[in-house]
C-alpha cells in the first residue's frame, strides 16, 4: 500500500489507493495545470444528469402566473448563492468568494429579464422551456468565443440557471456527493458552486475535460487547497470509477494505474514541492534583485476584482497590466464614468503604496461588446480591435479616459494604450485624452494633470519605430502574446503551425532586444506582461534583455521572484550575446533551458 500526504484542506489526511490493478499498466493524460499540488486517489466519475425540460403551451392568462413562478424560483437561486459565498467567505477569505457575485449579477441582468418575458409573451409556452432556451443560446455563443475567460463564463451561466431550472421544476439541486473515502472526481466539467462544495466533501483533487486557468472554478480550487488539472480531452471515457491515480497540479498530468516507481518518484516530488512551497512563501516579502543587485519590478496581471487579495498576498509590487474589456463585457450599454470611477480608485486604494498600470478598452476580436453593433470582418485579429475601436468610438473612450484621469489623484495610476501601431495613432489617442482633460477642467473636476502615459508594444510596426514612439511616452509595456504571433505568422491555436512557435527565435530576441534599447535611449522604462513574463524558462533571457518589469499572474509572482534572485547579469547577458549570433531558434531555447536549469532547476 502506498501513500502520499495531499495538499489540499484534508492535507492532515494520508491517502490510501490500492496497487495497480493485475495485467493493468500506467497511463499518463496531459492536460493544463490550474491548482498546484500532487494528489492520489481513487476515480470517482461525477456525470451530473441533464435535466429534462417539459414543454406545454399556456394560454396569454397563464403568462403573469408564469412569471411570478420564475420570480420566486429567482429570489430562491439568489438565496442560495448567497448562503455559498457567505460560507465561502468564512474558509477562503471574502476577496475570492466575491467570485459568486458574477451569478448574483446574472441574476438581476436587465438583458436577461426583458428576453425571458418577451419570449414567454410571445411564444406562450412554459417557462422552463423559455428559460433553458434562452440559456442555452447564450452558452452556446460563449463557448464558440475564442478567448478562454470568455468561454468560461459559460459555465458560471450553466451554473445559475441549473440552479434556477431545479427550482422551477421542484427539484433539488443536484451536487457533488463522493462517497466516505477520499477520492480524485474526474468530471466533464464543474461549476463554480460544486468546486465550492468539495470543501465539505473527502475529495482530494478534480480533473475535468473542461476549464481554464482563469476559470472561477479554478480560482476557487487554489483557494481551497484543492489540486486540478481541466482540459483532460475525453478522460471520462479513458477512466473506470475505482481505479487508482495520482494527479499532478503542477504539470497537468494525470496518472491512471501508477507504478511503484511512479508513486516513489512523486512521493519525492511531493517532499521537495513542500519545501520549495514554504521558502517562496517566505520570501514573498523579500526584494526581486538579481544575485548582483540589479532590481526588476515584479507587479501582477489583472482583470477580476476578486484578485486583488492574491496579488498583494503573493508579494506582487502592484499591477502591470489591469484588463478593463471586461468591465463592459455582458452589459446592454457601457458602464458611466462614476462607475468606472470607483472601480479605479478601489484598484488604487487596495495597491499602495505600489503602482496600477490601467490598459484601455481593448475590444474587438475575440472581445466583442454587446451594445456595439460590430461590422463584418474576415480576419478580425487584424481589424478594429484595441485603440482602433476607441478611436472609432471616442464618446465613451473617454468616458473611461475621465474616469482614470480622476482615480489618478490617489497618485498611482498610470495608463496605456492598447494595439498602437505608429506615433500618427498614438498622437490621435493622446488629442482625446486631452480633450477629456478639458472636459473634466469645464466641469471643475479633480483630475491628474500628469497622469504617466504609456503604450503596449505588440504589432511588428510599433516595435520597429519604438525609437520614435519612445519620444511620445512614459513607458513601454510589451505584450508577447500577440507580437510573437504577428512576428513569426503563427496561430497558436492552430495545432498545425502551433510548434513554430518559439520565444527563443531569433526574430523574437532581436526585436524584444531593438524595442528595450530604444526605451532606454528615450530615457524611459519598459516592461513585458505577456505568458512569456510568467514563462521561467525565459527568465534569464528577459533579464540579459535589460527588462525593467515582468507582469505575471500573482500565483507565479514568488518563482519568478526566486528565478530571479538566482541569476546575474554578467550569465544573462552572456546568453543574449550567444542567442544574437545564433541562427537556430531551437539551439537558443536550449541555452535558455541549461541556464535556467543550472540556477534554479527546482522550480522547474
Amino acid at each position: 500500500m502506498h501513500r502520499i500526504h495531499t495538499t489540499t484542506s484534508q492535507s492532515d489526511h494520508l491517502v490510501q489507493i490500492p496497487p495497480p490493478k493485475e495485467g493493468g499498466s500506467e497511463r499518463l493524460y496531459q492536460g493544463i495545470a490550474v491548482a498546484p499540488g500532487i494528489a492520489e486517489g481513487i476515480v470517482f466519475k461525477y456525470l451530473p444528469n441533464e435535466q429534462a425540460i417539459p414543454v406545454r403551451e399556456i394560454s396569454e392568462a397563464e403568462v403573469d402566473n408564469e412569471m411570478k413562478r420564475f420570480e420566486e424560483a429567482r429570489c430562491a437561486t439568489q438565496s442560495e448563492i448567497l448562503d455559498i459565498k457567505k460560507r465561502m467567505a468564512q474558509s477562503i477569505g471574502v476577496t475570492d468568494a466575491s467570485l459568486f457575485d458574477a451569478h448574483l449579477l446574472l441574476l438581476e441582468d436587465p438583458i436577461l429579464l426583458k428576453e425571458v418575458h418577451q419570449s414567454l409573451c410571445k411564444e406562450l409556452l412554459n417557462i422552463e422551456h423559455i428559460f433553458h432556451s434562452i440559456v442555452k443560446r447564450s452558452c452556446t455563443h460563449f463557448n464558440q468565443i475564442k478567448n478562454a475567460y470568455l468561454r468560461e463564463r459559460a459555465i458560471d451561466i450553466e451554473d445559475v440557471s441549473r440552479r434556477l431550472l431545479h427550482h422551477l421544476l421542484g427539484k433539488p439541486k443536484q451536487r457533488v456527493y463522493v462517497p466516505n473515502r477520499h477520492h480524485i472526481i474526474v468530471s466533464h466539467s464543474l461549476t463554480p458552486s460544486d468546486a465550492a462544495m468539495l470543501h465539505d466533501d473527502p475529495v482530494v483533487a478534480f480533473a475535468t475535460e473542461k476549464g481554464s486557468k482563469t476559470s472561477h472554478t479554478a480560482i476557487i480550487a487554489r483557494a481551497l487547497g484543492i489540486p486540478a488539472v481541466v482540459g483532460l480531452h475525453n478522460i471520462i471515457s479513458e477512466v473506470s470509477d475505482g481505479e487508482a491515480v495520482l494527479l499532478d497540479g503542477y504539470h497537468g498530468v494525470l496518472i491512471v494505474n501508477p507504478s511503484s516507481e511512479t508513486l516513489a518518484r512523486y512521493q519525492g516530488m511531493k517532499l521537495e514541492q513542500e519545501t520549495i512551497e514554504k521558502n517562496l512563501k517566505e520570501l514573498r516579502q523579500t526584494a526581486s534583485k538579481t544575485r548582483d543587485g540589479r532590481a526588476i519590478i515584479l507587479s501582477a496581471n489583472s482583470e477580476l476584482p476578486e484578485e486583488m487579495g492574491s496579488i498583494l498576498a503573493n508579494g506582487a509590487e502592484g499591477i502591470g497590466l489591469y484588463r478593463t474589456e471586461f468591465l463592459y463585457l455582458n452589459r446592454s450599454t457601457p458602464p458611466e464614468e462614476e462607475e468606472l470611477y470607483k472601480i479605479f480608485c478601489t484598484i488604487a486604494e487596495r495597491m499602495k503604496p505600489y503602482n496600477a498600470i490601467i490598459r484601455t478598452l481593448d475590444s474587438g476580436a475575440d472581445k466583442a461588446l454587446g451594445f456595439v453593433e460590430y461590422p463584418k470582418e474576415e480576419n478580425p485579429f487584424l481589424g478594429c480591435r484595441g485603440i482602433r475601436f476607441c478611436l472609432q468610438h471616442k464618446d465613451f473612450f473617454k468616458v473611461q479616459l475621465r474616469a482614470i484621469l480622476r482615480a489618478a489623484v490617489a497618485g498611482n495610476l498610470r495608463m496605456m494604450y492598447p494595439m498602437i501601431s505608429g506615433v500618427e495613432e498614438l498622437r490621435e489617442a493622446n488629442a482625446v485624452l486631452e480633450e477629456a482633460k478639458q472636459e473634466l477642467r469645464q466641469r471643475g473636476v479633480p483630475f491628474q494633470e500628469e497622469l504617466e502615459v504609456g503604450i503596449m508594444i505588440e504589432v511588428p510596426s510599433a516595435a520597429m519605430t519604438a525609437d520614435l514612439l519612445a519620444r511620445e511616452v512614459k513607458f513601454f509595456s510589451i505584450g508577447t502574446n500577440d507580437l510573437i504571433q504577428y512576428l513569426l505568422s503563427i496561430d497558436r491555436g492552430n495545432e498545425s503551425v502551433a510548434y513554430l512557435y518559439n520565444p527563443a527565435h531569433a526574430a523574437v530576441i532581436r526585436t524584444l532586444k531593438k524595442i528595450i534599447d530604444s526605451a532606454h535611449d528615450a530615457g524611459i522604462w519598459v516592461g513585458l506582461c505577456g505568458e512569456l513574463a510568467g514563462d521561467l524558462l525565459f527568465t534569464p533571457l528577459l533579464v540579459g534583455l535589460g527588462i525593467d518589469e515582468l507582469s505575471v499572474s500573482a500565483p507565479m509572482v514568488p518563482r519568478i521572484k526566486k528565478a530571479i534572485q538566482s541569476l546575474d547579469i554578467p550569465a544573462c547577458q552572456e546568453l543574449i550575446t550567444q542567442t544574437l549570433h545564433s541562427e537556430s531558434a531551437t539551439e537558443n531555447h536550449a541555452r535558455c533551458v541549461a541556464l535556467a536549469e543550472s540556477r534554479y532547476g527546482f522550480l522547474l
